[in-house]
C-alpha cells in the first residue's frame, strides 16, 4: 500500500509518497512509473494540494442500499450520476466559504472517491478494476435548496459546483480492497455518518466500467461514489468538517457562513 499526495513547496508543485510525517519526492508521472528522487520533505513544510488534477469529477446519486431504503426509492439499474465543475475542487485544509449568491442549506456528504490511473473506454469490469489507481476521501458539499428550486429542472450540477464545494484528499491510497472500507463524517467533533462501502449498489469496478461506456475516463479523473445515511446541514458560523476513511486518512476542511 502507498499513500500518494501532491504538494506545493517553495512555490514548486510536486508529488510524492507520504509515510507518517515525511514525504518522499517522486518525479515523472504519478500514474505511469514515477521515480523516487531520494529527496525527503517534512509534511509540515509543504502545502497539501488535491491529490490529482481531474479532467472531470463525476458524482453518484442513490448508490447505497440503506439510503435507497430510507428514501423509499427504487435501486437504479444503471449508475445515476452528475458532474461537478472542476472549479469546485479545493484542497485539504482549505476553508470553504458560503456562496455569496446562496443563503439556503449547505450540507456535507462524506464519500469514497475513486481516482482513475489509466485511460478507460468501454472497459469490462476487469479492465475497469485495473484502471483504478486508488482511493481518496471526498466531501461532496451541496447547496441543497437549489436542487428542486425550479420544478421544471433539477439543478444538481449548480447545487454541487460552487467554488470550494469539491474538497478531496489528502492522499490517494493504493493497494486497498475498497469493499472493506468504512466512511465516517465528523461535524464539529460529533460523528454524523458511519457507513460501509460494502453497501454500495454498484461496486468500484462496476462504476468505472459502466461510466467508461458513457465517456472516456482519463488518469486523475475522480469518481465520487455517492453517500449514505447521515447527511446533514452545516449550521454553525464556522464548521469543522472531517471525512475519515481508515486506510486512507482524514480530509479536514472548514465551512464558514
Amino acid at each position: 500500500m502507498a499513500h500518494w499526495m501532491r504538494y506545493s513547496a517553495h512555490g514548486v508543485t510536486g508529488f510524492g509518497a507520504l509515510d507518517g510525517d515525511t514525504v518522499s519526492e517522486y518525479s515523472g508521472d504519478m500514474f505511469d512509473a514515477p521515480k523516487a528522487t531520494g529527496r525527503k520533505l517534512a509534511l509540515s513544510d509543504v502545502q497539501v494540494l488535491p491529490p490529482s488534477e481531474p479532467t472531470k469529477v463525476i458524482a453518484l446519486w442513490n448508490n447505497f442500499h440503506a439510503l435507497a431504503a430510507k428514501l423509499n426509492v427504487a435501486e437504479p439499474p444503471d449508475p445515476l450520476y452528475l458532474m461537478k465543475a472542476n472549479t469546485s475542487i479545493t484542497a485539504p485544509g482549505a476553508t470553504i466559504p458560503r456562496p455569496a449568491s446562496y443563503s439556503g442549506k449547505v450540507v456535507y456528504e462524506g464519500e469514497l472517491g475513486i481516482v482513475v490511473g489509466k485511460r478507460c473506454t468501454n472497459g469490462s469490469e476487469q479492465e475497469a478494476a485495473n484502471a483504478v489507481f486508488g482511493y481518496t476521501c471526498v466531501n461532496d458539499v451541496t447547496a441543497a435548496d437549489i436542487i428542486s428550486k425550479d420544478p421544471t429542472f433539477a439543478q444538481w450540477v449548480r447545487a454541487k459546483s460552487f467554488d470550494g464545494f469539491g474538497p478531496f484528499g489528502p492522499v490517494i491510497a493504493t493497494g486497498l480492497d475498497s469493499s472493506k472500507l468504512v466512511v465516517r463524517t465528523i461535524l464539529n467533533g460529533q460523528e454524523r455518518q458511519n457507513y460501509p462501502i460494502a453497501d454500495m449498489i454498484f461496486s468500484s469496478a462496476q462504476l468505472v466500467s459502466r461510466i467508461s461506456h458513457d465517456m472516456t475516463l482519463l488518469p486523475g479523473d475522480l469518481i465520487c461514489c455517492g453517500t449514505s445515511l447521515g447527511v446533514g446541514t452545516m449550521k454553525d458560523a464556522s464548521n469543522a468538517i472531517e471525512v475519515v476513511i481508515d486506510g486512507i486518512g482524514t480530509l479536514r476542511n472548514q465551512f464558514t457562513q
